[in-house]
């Protein structure tokens, strides 16, 4: 059995959603890592939660419309919404380059 998250269509993303998801270290360090705009597995991200508050984190930026989460088989990849991207670049972009200074 396929699983497929609901993620949010774009219209129902807003920016104080995406803003209040970001409002969590952990899901900031997430977010640093998807900012190289690549789909990512779960054990790619450096965060030190286990796995039920890891898929916690997923699921808020998931509902938020920020990330988009494919299954294949059991592995969970994860990447930033381009659409979501591109629709607020200019609110976003920011964010995105400061997380990735923060981090290097």
């Amino acid at each position: 059995m396929a699983r497929n998250p609901d993620h949010p269509d774009l219209r129902d993303v807003r920016l104080d959603r995406i803003f209040a998801a970001l409002g969590d270290q952990a899901r900031l360090r997430i977010v640093a890592v998807l900012a190289d705009r690549a789909e990512h597995q779960r054990e790619d991200f450096a965060v030190e939660v286990g796995p039920s508050t890891l898929s916690h984190h997923m699921k808020v930026l998931r509902e938020a419309g920020l990330v988009r989460c494919r299954f294949e088989g059991t592995r969970c990849f994860v990447s930033l919404r381009a659409d979501v991207l591109q629709r607020h670049d200019t609110a976003l972009d920011g964010v995105l380059r400061s997380l990735v200074q923060e981090s290097a």
